[in-house]
């Protein structure tokens, strides 16, 4: 079972993004890691919050849930026999839209 770890949220200007979703949520969003990609999101709690520089990316975009799966290609496969779409493979993570064309993400457990 895939279970939601993160959700993303593109912004315009990281900065006031940062300072709306600390101070609604009451906790900090810290700078990733590099492993991580690139922005920052909470550290505290179950379900992390996420922002990143809205960009033209497949997930620059819109907000997105990420599903932690315990093997990434196969819950791929999975998604495209299912109807849905993969927008952007990946080795860690893969960007996909569900059968109605709502984007979500898949990040390696």
């Amino acid at each position: 079972m895939a279970e939601l770890s993160l959700v993303e949220f593109p912004a315009d200007d990281p900065e006031r993004a940062r300072r709306f979703w600390e101070g609604l949520l009451g906790v900090p969003l810290a700078e990733r890691e590099e492993a991580e990609g690139r922005g920052r999101q909470t550290r505290e709690g179950g379900v992390a919050v996420g922002l990143h520089e809205r960009g033209p990316g497949p997930g620059d975009r819109f907000s997105l849930p990420y599903f932690v799966v315990a093997d990434l290609g196969e819950a791929v496969a999975r998604v495209e026999a299912l109807g849905g779409e993969v927008v952007h493979p990946g080795e860690r993570w893969a960007i996909c839209r569900d059968s109605e064309g709502s984007p979500f993400g898949l990040a390696r457990g």
